[in-house]
């Protein structure tokens, strides 16, 4: 029996999903976070280590980015609108960002083993 990916709705402006593998081994998790109206969509995101999150810059005519700010910090590249960015969290931890160029969008995601 083959398995295939399910796509799961997540309710939200942005119309954000999740892309959830089989758990088959070798399998991986994708979540994706939708950016328009100067937020991230979903905000918060709980997740299992090896997801990897992809940012989608779904606004018109504003370009955004990822920043994970702190002595280990680091700033995804620069969204046009229409531009993808994605990050594979391998560690278990709270990770709280911004956007780069507009501090006051935050986002936090929570990574359990």
């Amino acid at each position: 029996m083959q398995r295939r990916p399910a796509l799961v709705r997540i309710a939200g402006a942005c119309g954000a999903w999740a892309l959830a593998r089989s758990p088959d081994a070798g399998a991986q998790t994708m979540v994706e976070v939708g950016i328009q109206d100067y937020k991230f969509t979903p905000a918060q995101l709980r997740i299992k280590t090896g997801t990897t999150v992809r940012w989608t810059n779904l606004e018109k005519r504003t370009s955004h980015s990822v920043l994970f700010p702190g002595p280990d910090g680091f700033e995804g590249e620069r969204l046009f609108p229409g531009d993808a960015w994605q990050h594979r969290f391998d560690k278990a931890g709270v990770f709280v960002y911004s956007c780069g160029p507009h501090p006051e969008m935050k986002g936090q995601i929570e990574v359990t083993s």
